[in-house]
């Protein structure tokens, strides 16, 4: 036993010493605007390998040379109780997890119809040799994240789905909650996020759609962006389409009851 306890030993000395390199990474964000996440040079590289062009717009702009309308439109679109969390908002993960097990149900239920369907379809003979049943398409998985856990994830994480990659994100988020304010954490993020591609970051993004800065965003044009964030590369092929207008117009009436940090 005791090369397993020697190599838990190491795995939990590299796990602490990962998170102290994580909490000195944080801690200069105190003072220290960070200049890319890991997202962002992810996304340059697939774009200069698959393009043959590094395309990257980004400014960095104070938390008020930001427009007003543009945080709270992000927080009613994103995460409505971002001022008042500790970094993670309990309900909207239960809310998230009911509606991703019943998308699942239905679509399994579905799934059961068309085969039963099929097989009543063919001849007695036939059903042992009736062809497969074309899959219904997977339900889209809904989830919880906070504007803190998405800065979490775009700034030191990849973009896989694992459950050590959640704990880490989970970890990563209450840091920024612990050392960060909560209006520090929004300029991060509203600094960092991608608008579109190589789009990121509210000044490009303002520049990019409306030819103007961030400053001055209109409430309707900050509902814009904000209903782009969780698709933006979709959306911005598609930035007049009926479902962001009409997405947008729900925002904009949602701006005065997003609590600004």
């Amino acid at each position: 036993m005791k090369p397993f306890w020697r190599w838990f030993g190491l795995v939990a000395v590299a796990f602490a010493l990962l998170q102290l390199f994580f909490v000195a990474r944080i801690a200069a964000m105190l003072v220290i605007d960070p200049q890319s996440t890991t997202f962002e040079r992810s996304e340059a590289w697939r774009i200069a390998t698959q393009k043959g062009t590094l395309r990257w717009h980004q400014q960095w702009m104070p938390y008020d040379k930001i427009s007003n309308n543009l945080k709270r439109a992000v927080i009613a679109s994103e995460d409505d109780g971002f001022a008042n969390h500790d970094g993670v908002d309990w309900d909207a993960i239960e809310k998230a997890w009911q509606k991703n097990t019943r998308a699942e149900e239905l679509a399994a239920q579905a799934q059961a119809r068309a085969a039963a369907r099929n097989v009543g379809k063919a001849p007695p003979k036939a059903a042992a040799k009736a062809p497969a049943v074309k899959p219904i398409k997977a339900p889209k998985i809904i989830g919880g994240s906070t504007i803190t856990q998405q800065l979490a994830k775009n700034l030191f994480l990849s973009g896989e789905r694992t459950f050590l990659r959640k704990g880490q994100e989970f970890v990563l988020t209450l840091l920024l909650e612990a050392v960060l304010s909560k209006e520090r954490i929004l300029e991060i993020y509203l600094n960092s996020v991608e608008w579109g591609e190589g789009v990121f970051g509210a000044e490009a993004a303002a520049q990019h759609y409306f030819r103007k800065p961030a400053a001055r965003l209109s409430t309707y044009e900050a509902a814009r962006l904000a209903v782009m964030l969780p698709r933006p590369k979709y959306f911005e092929k598609l930035p007049d389409s009926s479902y962001v207008a009409g997405r947008a117009g729900i925002i904009a009436r949602r701006l005065e009851s997003a609590e600004l940090p």
